[in-house]
């Protein structure tokens, strides 16, 4: 069961407010998806993302296959109960694991053969292997496996790499045997080469996925090559399905990425920048280990209902970032995770309104006001 129902498009936008369902739930888009590559969103309980309006979170193909392995997973009754999540899950392939890993892997038409960055071990992952890894994992949503190539790239090396990714993608949809039960998106990729692009969304439209991402951006391109990417990418694609862009999600890109026609979005940055004591609040970027926040006893942000600005003050969340204290990860996470969350609720109800441009005009004025 896996239906996509587009419900508004924007009168002066690309904008689009749509409606997922899924086996385990329904997701309203345009969504912002916590990345929990471990199955795990790092320092939050799955009731609390549950808590703050998290509709789907991600975890990774590779990275579950490694460590604890899928068979054990499976076992378990699968990612879902494993991890204590009841609402909807995407899965990476392991595609971008082909880019960030491109010292310890070697690349043929068969697959790719990883060194392993625990412990060094061989790893052999090709169109099959991720499937059938994505099957034990039981995601609603999994990603055909992909090669994410760099920026810059040569464009013959480009369309090399999006011919074998076409075949890749077909290989995977031949080796999935349940599209009932988990649906299988099609992957993008083409690098910043427009020609590259159309031919890769031609050649996988034809294939007839559920459902798209766009691949290989925020690799190595600078913002205004990303957005330009963007002005034409999500136009490539079927009207009818939803839009996924991968691993791009500060607050910014995620406004930019809807008004040109983007559902979906995940990143790491969130949960990453809390860690390392920055919070991204509507008056601005908030580094708490600053000395200007020692006797600060404000919230992180007055205009945020998350219960880490409900309850503590921006003096007590840097005296926890000073001591090493672990409920400072837990108490930025949460405020940076609500906070995008946030955005993505007040897009929703902008383009439901028909006020996308207004909103996002008065969005972006005030954050070129209060950063800091």
């Amino acid at each position: 069961m896996f239906e996509f129902e587009l419900i508004k498009q924007s009168t002066t936008t690309k904008a689009r407010r749509g409606r997922l369902r899924t086996p385990h739930g329904v997701i309203e888009t345009p969504v912002f998806m916590p990345v929990g590559t471990q199955a795990s969103v790092k320092a939050m309980t799955t009731q609390e993302l549950a808590d703050i309006g998290a509709m789907i979170i991600l975890s990774n193909t590779y990275h579950l296959h490694v460590r604890p392995g899928s068979d054990l997973i499976k076992a378990a009754g699968g990612l879902h109960r494993f991890m204590n999540w009841s609402g909807p899950i995407l899965t990476d392939s392991g595609g971008f694991q082909v880019f960030s890993l491109a010292g310890q892997r070697k690349i043929t038409e068969e697959g790719v053969t990883f060194q392993s960055h625990l412990d060094g071990r061989r790893i052999f992952m090709g169109p099959e292997e991720a499937i059938a890894i994505q099957h034990n994992l039981g995601s609603d949503i999994m990603m055909v496996f992909d090669e994410c190539t760099p920026i810059p790239a040569e464009h013959e090396y480009v369309r090399q790499s999006v011919d074998r990714t076409t075949r890749w993608a077909k290989r995977c949809k031949e080796a999935h045997d349940r599209p009932e039960k988990q649906a299988l998106f099609g992957i993008i990729q083409g690098g910043l080469y427009p020609d590259l692009r159309q031919r890769s969304a031609s050649a996988l439209i034809e294939l007839d996925f559920p459902g798209y991402a766009i691949g290989g951006l925020s690799v190595g391109e600078t913002k205004q090559e990303m957005l330009s990417a963007l002005d034409y990418i999500p136009d490539l694609l079927p009207v009818d399905k939803p839009r996924y862009l991968m691993g791009v999600g500060t607050p910014d890109d995620l406004v930019d990425g809807v008004l040109r026609g983007v559902d979906m979005f995940d990143c790491v940055a969130p949960t990453r920048i809390a860690r390392h004591g920055l919070a991204w609040t509507s008056q601005g970027d908030v580094s708490i280990k600053q000395s200007r926040y020692e006797r600060d006893f404000t919230p992180l942000d007055p205009a945020c209902g998350c219960d880490t600005c409900q309850h503590y003050t921006k003096a007590y969340l840097r005296h926890l970032f000073k001591a090493g204290e672990i409920l400072s990860a837990r108490l930025m996470t949460l405020h940076n995770l609500h906070y995008m969350l946030e955005i993505m609720r007040q897009l929703r109800q902008a383009i439901e309104q028909d006020v996308t441009s207004e909103w996002a005009r008065d969005y972006f004025a005030n954050r070129r006001a209060t950063i800091k």
